[in-house]
């Protein structure tokens, strides 16, 4: 049976959007909120994958090293809107998570760089986007 399991994070960061013809064009910063959500089987231990190690993969392998309380701009590969962050997760999860975690996939990724304002990425739609390139 798959399951899916979401665990909550937040970070500080800043980043400049690079094209953009209003005010984030300008170094400006964000709490954000970050929201992933992993699918799997259940395992001997009656869970898909421990809160503890989800908390522990993204941390050491997203928000520290390249999220939290960095300039986006300098530490990420990509312009860093919230649309280019999300597919950034995914990219990542399955090149370097994935052969770590086994079955256990990155199923949805929410982040919300405002309390109002969010974008979202689903595995089936990021999949999608990959097939078309």
């Amino acid at each position: 049976m798959k399951l899916t399991i979401t665990r909550v994070f937040t970070f500080d960061a800043a980043h400049r959007i690079v094209g953009h013809p209003g005010r984030c064009a300008n170094l400006h910063g964000h709490t954000y909120r970050l929201e992933i959500t992993v699918r799997g089987n259940i395992n001997e231990s009656g869970m898909v994958v421990d809160f503890q190690t989800l908390k522990t993969v993204v941390m050491e392998r997203f928000i520290g090293p390249y999220l939290d309380h960095h300039d986006l701009n300098i530490s990420l590969p990509v312009n860093p809107t919230a649309e280019n962050l999300v597919v950034w997760f995914f990219d990542t999860w399955d090149q370097e998570v994935a052969p770590v975690l086994g079955d256990v996939e990155l199923e949805r990724v929410l982040l919300w760089e405002t309390p109002d304002s969010c974008v979202s990425l689903t595995r089936q739609d990021w999949e999608e986007g990959r097939r078309a390139i």
